[in-house]
Order: C-alpha cells, then structure tokens, then sequence
C-alpha cells in the first residue's frame, strides 16, 4: 500500500580525505610488521629476549611519562602561583616539550620495537624543538585559514567571544549602584528579622 509520500532521503556522505581512507590500512600494515619483527628477534634469540624487551619498555615508557607530568604539573603550579602574586608569567620555551615527551612515552609503552624505536626518537631535544616548531606553525596556518575563509568560523568566534555579545556589537553603558543609605526604606525591599 502506497500513502504517496516520496522515500526519504539520505544525505550524502562526506568523502573522507586520503588520510583518513588509508589510516585503518596503515595501522594493520604498522602491526603486522611489528609483530613480525618481534619473531625474527625471538628467532635470533630467544623468547625471554623478547619478553624482557616488551617489559623494560612498559617500565621505562611508564617512567618517562610519570617524569613529564611530574614537570607538566610544576610548570602549571609555578604558573598558577605567578598569577596569584601578580607577576606576568613568562612564556614557555620548550614548545610543546612536554607533549612530545609524554608521547614518546605512549609509544615507547606500546608492544612493538617499531613504536619503541619512535618514542626513543621523539624523547631527543632537538628532535622535540624541531618538531614543537613545525605543529605549532601548522596550527597557526590553519587557525589563520579557518579564520579568513569561513564566515562565522573560528576567527569569527574568538572575536565575538571576546566582545561578549553574539552579535559582535559593543554596547556602552554605565552603572549606577542605588545606595541604601541614600535612600530611605522602601516598602518592597526585604526586611530583617528582628
């Protein structure tokens, strides 16, 4: 039995980047390969070899992201402590040191000689600057292209936030305190217990 009412219908789905189409290949490939890798190195040697190797990496992983949240919490602490106290605080230097740490933590936790082989990698310094340097110019390109080509984006959003209105307009005004002493009791306002 037909009503004559048309069939709904399902908007389209939005294509997915290239990135976005490949990452759940990716990631079986990245597994596969670390599994396999960790057979050739139980092959060469033994299986406690690799069992030592999995456990020190849990230890050590958990160590360095224990030591990077201790530094992440002081950091924040000072912080908190130069604002109370009225001293401007002074911008971080490290660029997203602490980040990083804590995720060549993560990878170096991670079973896998591949993921530990990172995580060691992303705990140098100058590997942290230099990578610090490149996300923090890419958020800031596409901050500023979000910005500029979206009407009522994000730029939109920061600056309608910050004038506190939605609309974007500032209205000026003046507050004038009605001070009860100036004043004497009206019948209205709330009276004591006695």
């Amino acid at each position: 039995m037909t009503t004559g009412a048309p069939p709904p219908i399902r908007p389209a789905r939005p294509r997915r980047s290239g990135l976005l189409r490949y990452l759940p290949l990716g990631i079986a490939a990245w597994l596969v390969l670390e599994i396999w890798l960790l057979t050739v190195v139980a092959g060469a040697t033994s299986g406690f070899v690799v069992f030592l190797l999995l456990v020190g990496g849990l230890v050590l992983g958990s160590a360095v992201i224990k030591r990077a949240g201790r530094r992440a919490f002081r950091k924040l602490s000072e912080a908190v402590q130069q604002q109370q106290s009225g001293i401007p605080a002074e911008p971080p230097a490290g660029g997203g040191g602490g980040a990083l740490t804590m995720l060549g933590g993560l990878l170096i936790i991670l079973p896998g000689l591949i993921s530990d082989a990172l995580g060691l990698i992303l705990l140098v310094p100058p590997v942290q600057k230099a990578l610090g340097r490149y996300a923090e110019r890419t958020i800031d390109r596409k901050m500023r292209r979000l910005g500029e080509t979206t009407p009522g984006g994000l730029g939109d959003a920061f600056q309608q936030a910050r004038m506190h209105r939605p609309d974007g307009k500032v209205v000026q005004g003046e507050v004038i305190r009605d001070e009860p002493s100036a004043r004497g009791p009206r019948p209205d306002d709330p009276q004591l217990p006695r």
